[in-house]
C-alpha cells in the first residue's frame, strides 16, 4: 500500500510541474507568434530586404515549441494514467472497488468451470485480476484462464510471474502506455487480416515511371524558373496530369492497402511503444527471455519496424485527403512509393507480426498475475505435484477481503469429500474456493494459501445450472448433460470435480439414490474433489469406501436465538440444522 500512496504523490507532483512547464511554452508560444508579427511590420516600414531572412528565428522557434508542446502532452497523458493506475489499486486495497473490466463478453456458460466459477462478469476472478488495457490483452487474459497451461510450462510461469512482481514500477509505465490510444478486437483483427492477405508488389513499369515522371517535371519546372518560358510552365502541368494519371492505375491496390482506418496507424505505433518497453527491459526467467526473443528475431528491433508500418500507414491513408493527395501525387507520385515501401514491409515482416502482437498480449496477462502476486505477498505459489496430490494449508477464497476470510487446511486424501452443512454454512464459498485456486495453480499463479501441494488436473463443475427455454431444456436434464460430460471426460484422465446439491430438480428418493451413484462413478474414475449435499444418508456410503471418501462438514451454532456461523471445515457429518429455524426466526413459519 505504501508503494501506491507513495507513487501517488509523486506523479501528482510531477503533472503540476509538467503543467507549469507546458503553460511556460504557450507562453512562448505566442511571443513567437508576436515576434514574427513584429518582423513582419518592420518589412513593411523598410527597404532593407534582408529583414525578410530575419521570420526564420521565430518559424524555427515555433516548430520547436510545437514538438516541445506535443512532447509535454505525451508525458502529461502518461503521468495522468499513472495517477489514474495507483489511485485505482489503493481503492481497490483499501474499499474494494473494481474499476477494471470483468470480460463480460467471454462468459461461456458451457465451459466445464468458467460460469460456476464466476470467472467472468461484475466481482469475478478476471475482474479481480484484469490490468490489461489492449484488446489483445484482455483477449489473452480470458483464453488463460479458460485453458490451463501445459503442466511442465508451469513452473516456469511461476518465475515469470515471480520477476514480473518485483518489477512494479515498470509493469505500471507498460500499463499506462497501453491505456494511450484504445483498440478495439475489430482493429486488432483488421491488422492481422491485412498482414495475412496475399498482395502483388508494384510493377516493375510504375517504379520506374514514380522516378522518371516525376525527374521530368523537376526538369521542366527547373528550366522554366531559368527562362521563364511559360511553354515549359504547361509541359510540367501535363507531367503532373500524367503523374496523377499513373496513381490512379494503382489506386484500387492503395486503397485495399489503407487497412480501412486513420486509427489503425495510431494504434500500431502505440503497440510499437509497448514493444520497445519490453525491449528495454532486461528480464531474468526463461519464459520472459524467450518472450523478449521473439521481438529480436529479425535483422532491426521489431518495435522499429512496427513504426515504420505506422507511418506508412499514415502515409498510405493520405489518399482520403483530397487536396493533399493531388498535389503530392501529381508532384512525385507520393502514393505509388508509398505503396511499394509498404509492401517490402510486408514482404519482410507480416508474418513476424501476429506473434509481435500475440507476445503482447501475453506480457498484459503476466503483469495482472504479477499484480495480483503482489497485492497479495502472504500468497503461496503451489508446489507440483505428480502423484495425485491436492493439499493446502490455510486456503482462502481469493476475492473475499481479507477481513472476511476463513482460512482451512484441506488434502485430499481420501481422495474425494461428501460435504455437509445446514444452509448458508459456506458449502457453495467451498467449492468455489477450491475451483479458484486449482485455475490459479494450474495458470501458474499464486494461491490464497499459506502452502499448497498441487497435482495440475482440469475442473469439472456443475455448481449452478439453469434451465433453457430457447433448447427446450428443464434443469433436470442440463444437469444430467453436464453430469454425462464429466464422466466422458474422467473415462480420459484425472480430474478435480466440484459437485454442489446434484438433482435438485427431482424426488427425495431418486435425488438420494442417484446422487450415491455419482458418487461411485466419480471414485471408479478416480476423480479427486467434493460434492457437497444436504440428504446426510449420502454420507453412510464412505463406509464401503473408507480408502477413497471422507465425510466433511461445515456446522451451524444457535446461541442466545441466533444463528452464527464459523465457516471452519469439519470432520464428519453435519449435525446442525437451522432451514427450520431460519424460517421460523423470519415469520415464515
Amino acid at each position: 500500500m505504501s508503494f501506491y500512496n507513495q507513487r501517488l504523490v509523486h506523479f501528482q507532483e510531477e503533472l503540476t510541474n509538467l503543467n507549469r512547464r507546458y503553460n511556460l511554452v504557450g507562453t512562448f508560444r505566442f511571443l513567437t507568434v508576436l515576434l514574427a508579427g513584429f518582423i513582419i511590420y518592420l518589412t513593411q516600414t523598410s527597404t532593407e530586404g534582408w529583414i525578410w531572412f530575419l521570420l526564420i528565428i521565430p518559424l524555427g522557434l515555433f516548430r520547436y515549441l510545437m514538438s516541445l508542446h506535443e512532447k509535454l502532452s505525451s508525458q502529461m497523458a502518461i503521468t495522468q494514467r499513472l495517477i489514474q493506475i495507483n489511485q485505482n489499486e489503493i481503492d481497490y486495497l483499501t474499499g474494494g472497488k473494481l474499476p477494471f473490466a470483468n470480460g463480460i463478453q467471454h462468459q461461456q456458460v458451457s465451459h466445464p468451470y468458467a460460469f460456476d466459477l464466476d470467472l467472468f462478469g461484475e466481482k469475478s476472478l478476471y475482474q479481480h485480476l484484469n490490468r490489461t488495457a489492449t484488446s489483445i490483452g484482455q483477449e489473452a487474459l480470458a483464453q488463460q484462464l479458460l485453458n490451463r497451461l501445459p503442466d511442465h510450462k508451469i513452473n516456469a510461469r511461476q518465475r515469470a510471474i515471480q520477476e514480473l512482481a518485483g518489477c512494479a514500477e515498470w509493469r505500471q509505465e507498460f500499463y499506462a502506455l497501453a491505456q494511450i490510444g484504445q483498440d478495439t478486437s475489430e482493429e486488432y483483427r483488421a491488422i492481422l487480416d491485412w498482414a495475412e492477405r496475399k498482395s502483388p508488389p508494384v510493377k516493375p513499369i510504375f517504379r520506374v515511371l514514380a522516378f522518371a515522371v516525376p525527374a521530368l517535371l523537376v526538369i521542366c519546372l527547373l528550366f522554366f524558373v531559368l527562362t521563364w518560358d511559360t511553354d515549359l510552365l504547361t509541359l510540367a502541368g501535363i507531367v503532373g496530369v500524367i503523374n496523377l494519371f499513373l496513381v490512379s492505375r494503382n489506386l484500387k491496390q492503395i486503397q485495399s492497402e489503407t487497412v480501412d482506418s486513420e486509427r489503425i496507424g495510431i494504434i500500431i505505433k502505440k503497440y510499437s511503444t509497448l514493444i520497445q518497453s519490453i525491449e528495454k527491459q532486461d528480464f531474468k526467467s526463461e519464459e520472459l527471455q524467450a518472450l523478449k526473443q521473439i521481438y529480436q528475431s529479425q535483422n532491426q528491433a521489431a518495435s522499429l519496424s512496427v513504426r515504420q508500418l505506422s507511418s506508412l500507414l499514415a502515409a498510405m491513408n493520405g489518399i482520403n485527403h483530397a487536396l493533399a493527395a493531388i498535389i503530392t501525387n501529381g508532384f512525385y507520385q507520393s502514393h505509388v512509393h508509398t505503396l511499394h515501401q509498404l509492401l517490402n514491409w510486408k514482404a519482410k515482416y507480416a508474418a513476424s507480426i501476429k506473434d509481435w502482437l500475440a507476445t503482447l498480449g501475453t506480457f498484459e496477462t503476466l503483469n495482472s498475475f504479477a499484480n495480483f502476486a503482489y497485492n497479495n505477498p502472504d500468497f503461496a505459489y503451489p508446489t507440483l505435484s505428480q502423484s495425485g496430490e491436492v493439499s493446502f494449508k490455510s486456503l482462502a477464497h481469493p476475492l473475499l477481503r481479507r477481513e472476511k476470510r476463513v482460512a482451512n487446511d484441506v488434502t485430499f486424501h481420501p481422495q474425494f469429500i461428501i460435504l455437509t452443512g445446514s444452509n448458508m454454512s459456506g458449502k457453495s464459498t467451498f467449492l468455489r474456493t477450491l475451483g479458484i485456486n486449482l485455475l490459479l495453480t494450474n495458470v501458474g499463479s499464486c494461491v490464497c494459501a499459506t502452502a499448497a501441494t498441487v497435482q495440475p488436473m482440469d475442473i469439472l463443475v456443475s455448481m449452478r445450472l439453469s434451465d433453457s427455454l430457447a433448447d427446450s431444456e428443464s434443469y433436470f436434464f442440463a444437469e444430467v448433460k453436464r453430469l454425462k460430460e464429466i464422466i466422458t471426460t474422467l473415462n480420459e484422465k484425472v480430474c478435480f470435480v466440484l459437485l454442489d446439491e446434484i438433482f435438485r430438480g427431482t424426488n427425495s428418493d431418486d435425488k438420494r439414490s442417484g446422487t450415491i451413484e455419482v458418487i461411485k462413478k466419480l471414485i471408479e474414475k478416480r476423480a479427486i474433489g467434493v460434492i457437497a449435499t444436504h440428504d446426510l444418508e449420502v454420507c453412510d456410503i464412505t463406509a464401503d469406501y473408507p480408502e477413497m471418501l471422507s465425510n466433511k462438514c461445515f456446522e451451524a451454532e444457535i446461541i442466545n436465538d441466533e444463528l452464527f456461523f464459523s465457516y471452519q471445515l469439519l470432520e464428519g457429518i453435519c449435525q446442525n440444522r437451522s432451514a427450520t429455524f431460519l424460517m421460523r426466526k423470519m415469520g415464515v413459519i
